[in-house]
């Protein structure tokens, strides 16, 4: 019970009585004072990325479209071994075991017999035969697997590959053949492969438009088969707390029981059409580098990207904080990221505007073409 201990006047009785209310109150709704202090209380516990954020954007500097330049820095850094010193027949020789092996003479392409993956090697030469008038001849030996071939352990070899980590291995990175076809077949939904990537576009950008951030469910989503351990505290955290993302896993041709999935009976696969009704979507890599993250930031969803090692040509011009938000290998700030993006979801929706906008704008089927022939000019 209250009793005013002090009664000198009405005006300290008044602030007597009104710290009472304020001490004993648990359950009150306050003013435009108390959300003033809950918005200073919100802004300090998340100051850590907010000021991440800041920098980032303090030091991004918008890349021209002129030439595909927003990549010159990989090809650059790529090649860099190979301007010190030409690449000699003896490092022909000893790469062929590599890669596929491929002559261009007098505007005309060559390939030896045996390709392991032939619809890989249709999309790679695709975009040579689009550009081979302006090709002198040349030798070269492209791998079409997915794993890099030339580590930095041992002497440089000239093998182009599609995806690296880029401090462990030589190898020369090129726009992977999925950009026109001999993607990974997902069966139902993609049983001949993704497609071309100019189709990708227009499909998914449409679902974009259709799919506004306020009709998107707030909560992040993940589908994807267990390549990986790597991506088994997403699921569990699913399985938790699925009020903050729906991430489960799907077959793949290594499935054998649901051991394969985490205990659990595999999920459908999603279309990546349908993975823009979320606003967070999540990116792993796979063997190598994924094939999905290019088509995540078509949604104009904020993309979360988890690790940064494995590269393909584009990745470095991506920013983190600036067109995604990226996420630590073991994924032990998964949540915390997840809570601050429902809880920051202007800052988050820049993020996704800024991604999108990257990709529409310089991951062009012309700046692909734009690629191959640069990069194969400078090895020439």
């Amino acid at each position: 019970m209250f009793i005013p201990f002090i009664l000198r006047s009405p005006h300290i009785l008044i602030c007597s009585y009104f710290l009472f209310i304020i001490h004993s109150c648990k359950h009150c709704v306050w003013g435009h004072g108390d959300h003033e202090k809950s918005k200073y209380t919100k802004a300090f516990r998340w100051s850590h990325y907010t000021e991440m954020i800041d920098s980032a954007l303090s030091t991004y500097h918008e890349c021209t479209n002129e030439d595909c330049a927003c990549f010159s820095s990989v090809m650059s850094e790529d090649l860099s071994v190979w301007q010190k010193r030409r690449v000699t027949e003896a490092d022909l020789q000893a790469a062929l075991h590599l890669g596929v092996h491929y002559q261009i003479i007098n505007h005309k392409l060559y390939r030896q017999h045996e390709c392991m993956f032939p619809f890989r090697c249709s999309g790679v030469e695709h975009f040579i035969l689009e550009v081979i008038e302006d090709l002198p001849d040349l030798e070269l030996v492209i791998n079409v697997k997915d794993w890099p071939q030339v580590p930095q352990h041992q002497k440089p070899l000239p093998v182009f590959s599609f995806s690296k980590v880029a401090d462990r291995s030589w190898d020369i990175l090129y726009p992977a053949w999925t950009f026109w076809e001999g993607g990974p077949a997902v069966w139902p939904i993609y049983p001949t492969g993704l497609g071309r990537w100019d189709l990708q576009r227009d499909i998914i950008s449409r679902a974009a438009d259709e799919w506004t951030w306020e009709k998107k469910e707030n909560k992040a989503f993940f589908r994807g088969s267990r390549t990986s351990a790597e991506r088994d505290p997403l699921i569990l955290l699913s399985r938790a707390e699925s009020n903050l993302v729906d991430a489960q896993y799907t077959k793949n041709q290594a499935w054998k029981s649901d051991e394969d999935t985490l205990y659990r009976p595999p999920a459908a696969e999603v279309r990546l059409e349908d993975h823009c009704k979320y606003r967070y979507l999540f990116n792993f890599r796979g063997v190598a580098a994924s094939f999905r993250l290019k088509h995540l930031f078509l949604c104009n969803s904020t993309v979360f990207h988890v690790g940064h090692e494995w590269v393909e040509f584009f990745y470095p011009a991506l920013k983190p904080w600036v067109h995604y938000i990226p996420v630590k290998s073991d994924l032990s700030d998964v949540r915390e990221l997840i809570l601050f993006a429902k809880d920051n979801q202007d800052i988050v929706q820049d993020i996704a505007n800024r991604g999108r906008q990257f990709i529409m704008d310089h991951l062009r089927l012309e700046d692909v073409s734009c690629y191959w022939k640069k990069l194969l000019l400078s090895y020439a």
